[in-house]
Order: C-alpha cells, then sequence, then structure tokens
C-alpha cells in the first residue's frame, strides 16, 4: 500500500461504493501496544529491535559455547568434553556466531537506518520485512533444536563432505544444521530484495545514489552479495540435504563423487559471506568517525567505490580457503593473486578513515573508541589474511589456529567492535536514552583486553603448530601457557558483555527516573550528527518523517545546520530545534499490520523437522503455509477502521527548499516515487 499524506478523510469514488472488505479473520490486527503489537508489526524499527533481541539470545548461545571450547582447552588433556561433543559445540559455535549474532546484527542496523538515511517512512514491501525476520528466527530455532532432538551437528560450520554423509555422521543434528540454514537463507533473500528495492526506488526528492551516506552504500552492496550469494549456498545444502534423506550419492566418493564440489559451492558462497558480514559494520564507522572527529569522511567516492570493489573481487578469492586441497598450481597461483588484489580497496578504507581522524578535532566517546578499534583490530586481521595469499605459508597454517586467530581479528575484532560502537552511537535515536558513557568507555577496554587476551596468542599457538578443530592436546608441546591465557581471555569478554548488560539495565533505570511524565525523550541530534536520521525526534515516531525532506546534498543534514562562512570557516546558520521536525504528524498514513508474515514463517520449521522424522509435521507445515498464503493474499491492503482505500495524494514538499532533482535509480533514469514503491 502506499504512504502518503492525508489532508483530509478521503471519500470512496464511484464504483467502491458496493465493495465489501474481508472481515473475521482476513481483518487486519489493530493493537498497537503490548506484546501483540510486536508479533503482528510490519514497521521496520520494531522488527529492527526484534532482529537485534534475537541475535543477542543468540549471541548468549553461541558465546557458551566459546566459553565450552576454551575451558576443554584450557589445559593439556582435557576432559571436560568428549571429543563427539567438542565436535558438536565448536560446530554449532561457528554456525551460531556467522548465520545467527553476526548477520541479524548487521540486519539490524540496515532495517532500521536504510530508510531514515535515505528519507523513507518504511521499507518497500513491509509485509515481506517481517516475514524475513519471522523466517530468521525459525531457522535459528530449528538449528538449535539439535541440542534437544539428539545432539548438534559435528561436522565443523563449513561441513566438508564426506564427514558430512550419514556414514560418518548419523546422527540428525547435521540434518537440522541443513534445515535450519536453509530457512534463514530464505530469510536473507527476501530482506535482500526488500532492501534492494527500497534503497533504490524510495530515496527522498533531490537523493541521488552519491548523496546517500555511506552506511547506505555498504548496505546496498551487501544486499546484492546475498542476492548472487544464497542460490549457490542453497544448492549446496539442497544437495547435502538429498545425499542424507534421500540415499543420493552427489558427495559419495564410493559412486564416482568429487567431495570437492562441498568445498567450491560452500566457499564461493563464504567468501562473499564474509564481506556480508564485514561491509555493515564499515558503514557504521564511517557514519561514526566523520561526527566525532567533525569533520566529513575523506574521499567519500573512494569510500564508496572501494566498498563496491569489494563486493566484486570477492568474488574471485574463494580457493584461497582450499590450497590444501589440491586443485593444482595454476589454481593456486590464480587465486594467490586474487587475494593479494582484494587487500587494496581494503587499504583504502582504512586509510580514508584514519585520514578523516588527522587534523579533526576528535572527541573520544564510546562509539568513537569502537570505531577506531574496529580500524586497529581488523588492519591486524587484514594483514594476517594477507599472509595467506602466499601460498606455501597458507598451506602450512591452514589447518592451524593461526586460521582462527586471523577471522577472529576479522569479524569479532571487525564486525562486533563496529556494531557495538552503533549500538552506543544510535540507542538514543531508537529507546529514547543514552548509554551511560563512561561505563561505555570501561566497557570497551575491558573488551579489547579481553579479545587480545583470547585471540592473539592463537596466532603465536598456529605457528607453533597447534591444530585446530581438534578436543585435546598433550602436554610438552608448548601449547599449555598460550592456551590458559585465551581461556582466561575469554573469561575477560565475557565480563566485558556482562557490563555492557549492566549499562544497559542501569542506563534505562537511570533515564526513567529522570523521564517526564515517564516517557523516554531523548534529544534529536545528541551527537551533531550529519545524516537524516537526526532530522527526526528520538526515540523515532512511527511514521519517521513528518515531511519527507528533500535532499540537496551529501550530508544533508549536517548542511542543514552549518555553512561556509567567507574566510572558509564553518559557520552555524540555524539552530538544531529549527531544523529538527517534531515528529507530531497526526495525518500519515502507514502500512497496516499483519498475522500472515509470522503463520506462514511457522509453517516452515515444522516442514524441515517433517522431512527428518514424519511427514505428518510436513503435512501441519503446509497447511499453514498455504493458510497463510491465502490470507496474505485476502486480507485488506489497509486497516478497514482507517476509513479509507489506497491514497494516491502526493506527499507535501519539504519547505526548506528549492526544487530538487528527482532521485534516480541505479541506470540515472528517474526512480519510481515512494508512492508507487510501496505496494505491502
Amino acid at each position: 500500500m502506499s504512504i502518503s499524506h492525508i489532508d483530509g478523510p478521503l471519500a470512496l469514488g464511484s464504483g467502491d461504493e458496493g465493495r465489501v472488505r474481508p472481515g473475521g479473520v482476513f481483518a487486519r490486527p489493530t493493537t498497537s501496544s503490548g506484546w501483540r503489537s510486536w508479533v503482528t508489526t510490519v514497521d521496520h524499527k520494531k522488527i529492527a529491535i526484534m532482529y537485534g533481541t534475537a541475535a543477542a539470545v543468540f549471541f548468549l548461545i553461541g558465546g557458551i559455547e566459546a566459553i565450552l571450547i576454551r575451558l576443554q582447552l584450557a589445559q593439556p588433556n582435557g576432559k571436560l568434553l568428549s571429543a563427539d561433543l567438542y565436535n558438536q559445540v565448536y560446530t554449532m559455535h561457528g554456525t551460531t556466531m556467522i548465520f545467527l549474532v553476526v548477520m541479524p546484527l548487521g540486519a539490524a542496523f540496515m532495517n532500521y537506518l536504510l530508510p531514515l538515511q535515505i528519507g523513507a517512512r518504511d521499507v518497500a514491501f513491509p509485509r515481506l520485512n517481517a516475514l524475513s525476520f519471522w523466517t530468521f528466527l525459525g531457522g535459528g530455532i530449528v538449528l538449535n533444536s539439535a541440542w534437544l532432538l539428539g545432539g548438534g551437528a559435528d561436522g565443523g560450520w563449513f561441513m566438508y563432505a564426506p564427514n558430512s554423509g550419514v556414514t560418518f555422521s548419523p546422527t540428525h543434528g547435521i540434518d537440522l544444521w541443513v534445515m535450519g540454514l536453509l530457512i534463514t537463507g530464505i530469510s536473507s533473500l527476501v530482506g535482500a530484495a526488500n532492501l534492494v528495492t527500497t534503497v533504490l526506488n524510495m530515496r527522498a526528492p533531490g537523493m541521488t545514489l552519491f548523496k546517500m551516506p555511506v552506511f547506505t552504500w555498504m548496505s546496498l552492496v551487501t544486499q546484492m552479495l546475498l542476492l548472487f550469494a544464497l542460490p549457490v549456498i542453497t544448492a549446496a545444502l539442497f544437495l547435502l540435504l538429498f545425499d542424507r534423506l534421500f540415499g543420493a550419492t552427489f558427495f559419495d566418493v564410493s559412486s564416482g563423487a568429487d567431495p570437492l564440489l562441498w568445498e567450491h559451492l560452500f566457499w564461493i558462497f563464504g567468501h562473499p559471506e564474509v564481506y556480508i558480514m564485514i561491509l555493515p559494520a564499515f558503514g557504521v564507522v564511517s557514519q561514526i568517525i566523520p561526527v566525532f572527529a567533525r569533520k566529513p569522511i575523506f574521499g567519500y567516492p573512494f569510500m564508496v567505490f572501494s566498498g563496491i570493489a569489494i563486493g566484486f573481487m570477492g568474488w574471485g578469492v574463494w580457493a584461497h580457503h582450499m590450497f590444501a586441497s589440491g586443485i593444482g598450481p595454476v589454481s593456486v597461483a590464480a587465486f594467490s593473486v586474487s587475494t593479494m588484489f582484494i587487500a587494496v580497496p581494503t587499504g583504502v578504507k582504512i586509510l580514508n578513515w584514519m585520514a578523516t581522524m588527522w587534523g579533526g578535532k576528535l572527541k573520544f566517546t564510546s562509539p568513537m573508541m569502537y570505531s577506531i578499534g574496529l580500524v586497529t583490530m581488523f588492519t591486524i586481521g587484514g594483514l594476517s589474511g594477507v599472509s595467506h595469499s602466499v601460498a606455501p605459508a597458507d598451506t602450512q597454517q591452514t589447518d592451524t589456529y593461526y586460521i582462527v586467530a586471523h577471522f577472529h581479528y576479522v569479524l569479532f575484532g571487525g564486525a562486533l567492535f563496529g556494531f557495538i560502537g552503533g549500538l552506543y552511537f544510535w540507542w538514543p535515536k531508537v529507546f529514547g536514552y543514552f548509554l551511560n558513557d563512561k561505563v561505555g568507555k570501561i566497557n570497551f577496554w575491558i573488551l579489547l583486553v579481553g579479545f587480545n587476551l583470547t585471540f592473539g596468542p592463537m596466532h603465536v599457538l598456529g605457528l607453533q603448530g597447534m591444530p585446530r578443530r581438534t578436543y585435546s592436546y598433550n602436554d610438552g608441546y608448548g601449547f599449555n601457557v598460550w592456551n590458559a591465557v585465551a581461556t582466561v581471555g575469554v573469561l575477560v569478554i565475557f565480563v566485558s558483555f556482562c557490563v555492557f548488560a549492566w549499562n544497559i539495565v542501569h542506563s534505562y533505570r537511570v533515564a526513567k527516573r529522570k523521564a517526564k511524565g515517564g516517557k523516554l525523550t531523548a534529544p534529536a541530534d545528541p551527537w551533531d550528527g550529519r545524516d537524516l536520521e537526526w532530522m527526526v525526534p528520538s526515540p523515532t515516531p512511527a511514521h519517521n518523517f513528518d515531511v519527507i525532506p528533500t535532499v540537496h546534498s551529501l550530508d544533508e543534514f549536517w548542511h542543514r545546520k552549518y555553512a561556509e562562512g567567507e574566510d572558509g570557516r564553518l559557520v552555524r546558520v540555524a539552530a538544531t530545534e529549527d531544523v529538527v521536525q517534531k515528529g507530531d504528524a497526526t495525518d500519515v498514513h502507514l502500512p497496516s499490520p499483519s498475522y500472515w508474515p509470522i503463520v506462514l514463517s511457522a509453517g516452515l520449521p515444522f516442514i524441515g523437522w517433517g522431512l527428518i522424522y514424519s511427514l505428518w509435521l510436513c503435512v501441519v507445515g503446509g497447511i499453514l503455509v498455504v493458510a497463510a498464503l491465502y490470507g496474505w493474499v485476502m486480507e485488506p491492503s489497509t486497516d478497514p477502521a482507517a476509513g479509507h482505500d489506497h491514497d494516491d495524494h502526493p506527499e507535501p514538499t519539504d519547505p526548506s527548499g528549492d526544487a530538487a532533482e528527482a532521485p534516480t535509480d541505479a541506470s540515472g533514469e528517474a526512480a519510481p516515487t515512494e508512492e508507487a514503491a510501496l505496494v505491502d
């Protein structure tokens, strides 16, 4: 349905008088508060909060698994976990952290911020957005239900054949792993199509592609990567599923199959997946650093094109994960060179962040410290990654703890540091109160120390020859001290996240005591921000913008507050309260809630469990899916109580400005208006 500004009640046009709207079970829900409003919401902001909350729960599960791994390896010949249970724990830890923590954290930021940063009131397809979240949650539940149904997957998060076959893993752990990832893949694919459509079609008037914030650009590249990478892993998962459940032989060597087929399919997806996880975090720090350096991002076009280059080049480096698999010297040489080349656009980003900070009026707030943490920790991870472009070194390191250190410096030191900085930065915008900055800085230093204590020693362990994926080691190999240090480090990390959780609760209680009338409200622009999300009140109102802004330049909100004086110095031209919208519009038509996304998503886990255990469960799941699709089609496009049909009234123009150029799509043609794009 369209989102439009309504100047008054709309009368039904000719021919609509006799039209009867579906009612009963097909009526749109009307609850606007309480838990039911969250279950049926299609609001991108609430969906983003649910993504973040679910990721936090899965992070707790994955964190417990990480602590168990480190306690097992704290000393030689550990007895805490058996070999089989250790394989399950480290497989589920890796899968959980990648697919159920880092990816949905990125989705949380993208869902909340993209419509705000491009001047839209919601995403292009609100019901699909809700479907994406509930499907992700269903996939995560299926994946972790293995712990209650006989044990987790035990073939490693990469699930190499033939170890993933029934011969070597006869339990259903891997079956549930496959089902869980297939369902979460549906979520990511639907979400990617939705967000790409939103960015290309729903930008505010005047916002051309190169007036979009860097975060929006990195999110767009991420979603494009998902659109092309997910079909590859989906094909691989279906082949594995048919091998395990229906007796196929796609990876059975005795039947003439080649297990390297799985490795190629997995890593063709897997290396773009690294950038799917890290690029949103790059976008986050690209928003934070300019704000606290009091400078625009250095080399904006280079930041954008380097992100695009990373997206393209990420498809050409997958086989550096396979140098030890016997792919041949020509392939090894080609992928060694491509691995060296992909370091260039990544280096461009690091240099641009440093140049942005250079000469700036730096303010070391919690968000800024986490952003600097990303730059430094990711640089260390990037340098260890470049060493893998040297094939002889990579061949020696590939099955050692050196690799474990590398990818944790990239994904934990990179993605998670960036996302935590983003939480401190946008928390008042989302929830209406600040996290305590002093506690945030303590949180940062504890996490930084714990992180380096945990993963720094793994470089040494790897170079000493300690193999990864092993549940025990003998005394006398020289591994004792560094494993003990790493175990202490993971406990320090645990303490740091306890501090973060305490900061959330404590800051909320303090803000609640100070709140007038019990409602939490933070300043709309607490950091003197640069982009459109700071133009609306905090917390963000349901309709986002009272009036869709007209964009004239990059960093539009900043330029409404500041201008360059005759002497070249920055001059304040408007007070923040004069630029920020009031958030009190009452005549804005928003997408109506819907029951059907959660109903449809609920059917998918039953189908997954049914294929493994009983086809009757498939029948239950199929009924839910078919009923949800029918309800989705039949429910009215708006809440009948709203008293109007589709609105075709245009948005009022932004009083700030002159006529601005219309937004364009990637080809340079005029993009469809928001009214034409939002059809859900």
